[in-house]
């Protein structure tokens, strides 16, 4: 089955930020824009989504509406995505990788806590 254009230009982006590929799993994306002058990145799907990252054990939610300012190897700016940490939910802002640290991407939350993981956590689920 072939994987519809707005979801495969979503994750065309993600490699050419050198991001992982697996970062936005949502299969029912409506529209994806990206404004190159701005870095502005956009993505519209049907409904919320829960997705729990198994590798990592960490679940991430995706509001209907995600978006992001970009950067080589950064997404900043970000809206429409928390994670869970104990029993709350906490907006990721941005999240990057840091050449110095090969392998590993980091989140960083609202609140200023930030966490480092394999970034092969987040590579696609075919």
């Amino acid at each position: 089955m072939a994987m519809p254009l707005a979801r495969r230009r979503s994750i065309e982006l993600l490699q050419e930020l050198n991001l992982p590929k697996g970062l936005f799993p949502l299969d029912d994306i409506e529209e994806f824009g990206y404004n190159r002058a701005n870095g502005f990145m956009w993505i519209l799907h049907r409904k919320k989504k829960e997705h729990t990252f198994k590798k990592i054990k960490q679940t991430v939610s995706y509001a209907t509406e995600v978006t992001a300012f970009v950067e080589k190897g950064k997404l900043k700016k970000i809206t429409g995505v928390k994670t869970k940490e104990l029993m709350l939910w906490l907006s990721v802002v941005e999240v990057y990788v840091e050449e110095s640290s090969a392998g590993k991407i980091t989140f960083k939350t609202g609140t200023g806590l930030s966490d480092s993981f394999d970034a092969s956590a987040f590579e696609l689920d075919m």
